[in-house]
């Protein structure tokens, strides 16, 4: 007898999915574009940004933060595959917004940095700040942090960063 769970209806819409499947295009992303957001289930980023397959790199986690790990996948992004402006978009309604680390250490049990968000203009800012401060992100001429309103889908620019 076979189950049908969440993985089984994935790959039955993979099925469909497959028959027609558009041919694969270039791996480099053709507006030189990364968009950073949170993995937040309510974001569809391609349709609130008016963005089509094959014209971005999306980089998706807890806050649309600046991690570590944003930083290696904009570094493979910009030096290998063109990208020149990266949008930073955190959300409304965000998990980690109005709470600490204490309190999301407690609430998890790990001793990890949630970076939390207490204000979106500023946490956008520190972002910026700190990718402005990686010197082999030196390829990225213009970063954006934006603020994505899940109630309505409005998007509103609270800072912007150019390469001097």
């Amino acid at each position: 007898m076979s189950e049908t769970g969440p993985v089984e209806e994935l790959l039955a819409a993979n099925r469909s999915y497959v028959e027609g499947h558009p041919p694969a295009g270039p791996a480099e992303p053709s507006r030189a574009l990364a968009v950073v957001t949170c993995m937040d289930a309510r974001i569809d980023v391609f349709a609130a940004l008016g963005l089509s397959l094959g014209e971005a790199h999306v980089i998706r986690n807890a806050g649309g933060r600046m991690t570590d790990d944003v930083a290696r996948s904009l570094a493979l992004s910009s030096h290998v595959l063109g990208v020149r402006t990266v949008v930073l978009m955190q959300h409304t309604g965000c998990g980690l917004a109005g709470v600490t680390d204490v309190e999301l250490r407690a609430l998890t049990g790990s001793s990890i940095g949630f970076l939390p968000i207490g204000d979106h203009g500023a946490a956008l800012s520190d972002d910026i700040d700190r990718m402005a401060g990686i010197a082999w992100l030196n390829r990225i001429e213009l970063v954006a942090g934006l603020l994505y309103d899940v109630e309505s889908g409005a998007v509103t620019e609270l800072t912007r960063w150019s390469r001097p």
